[in-house]
């Protein structure tokens, strides 16, 4: 697996697009790879007044041209994100970010988003055990919720997506260490394609 990351330019008018619109940043993503489309994990990212993108990949992106549309010529990294998986481990705690579309199927299939931070948190907390980790209630917070509402085209017609983004930040602890590394590669909930789902992990003053 490989992490790269791109500095995003606010000052350019597809960037400012993008960050309504997250499906361009989509596209740009997938014409960064070799071969046929496929899952992609990613997420933008802010960061000492400066706006990122985070994208996990099975093979290496050449993220030239994509830095060229929305950031700035050169400034982007790939790194290898194998040495970290095979640091993860039962019981290890980490500190963790993740940027997700939490929500709720009520009767008759309706999705409904879970608006408030508490019912946010408790969605968060009901999924950690089956996708490999303990989370305590006190120990991570939302930290920026952000409503998505674009249309995006498909051939020659097009369709209204409504999503509401919200980021988590925090600690936990591994439970089951090759189903938690799953988690981390495939991400969390829906909407992944428009930049929700990706969770990363580091050392922090929790290590152990």
């Amino acid at each position: 697996m490989y992490l790269s990351r791109v500095t995003l330019n606010t000052a350019r008018r597809e960037t400012m697009k993008a960050l309504v619109s997250p499906n361009l940043f989509h596209g740009g993503i997938e014409s960064s790879f070799d071969g046929g489309r496929a899952r992609r994990l990613w997420r933008i990212d802010d960061l000492n007044g400066k706006k990122y993108i985070l994208i996990l990949s099975e093979t290496a992106p050449d993220l030239g041209q994509f830095a060229e549309q929305f950031g700035y010529t050169g400034e982007f990294e790939t790194k290898d994100y194998t040495q970290l998986l095979d640091r993860v481990s039962a019981g290890g705690r980490w500190q963790f970010r993740l940027t997700a579309n939490p929500v709720v199927t009520k009767m008759h299939g309706k999705i409904m988003a879970h608006v408030t931070p508490e019912h946010q948190k408790r969605w968060l907390v009901s999924r950690a055990e089956k996708l490999g980790f303990f989370l305590d209630q006190a120990e991570f917070q939302t930290v920026q919720a952000k409503w998505y509402d674009f249309r995006k085209k498909n051939g020659a017609d097009s369709s209204r997506v409504r999503l509401l983004s919200v980021t988590f930040e925090g600690i936990l602890t591994v439970a089951d260490a090759g189903r938690f590394k799953e988690t981390l590669c495939h991400g969390i909930g829906r909407e992944k394609a428009y930049g929700q789902g990706l969770m990363t992990i580091v050392r922090g003053q929790y290590a152990e």
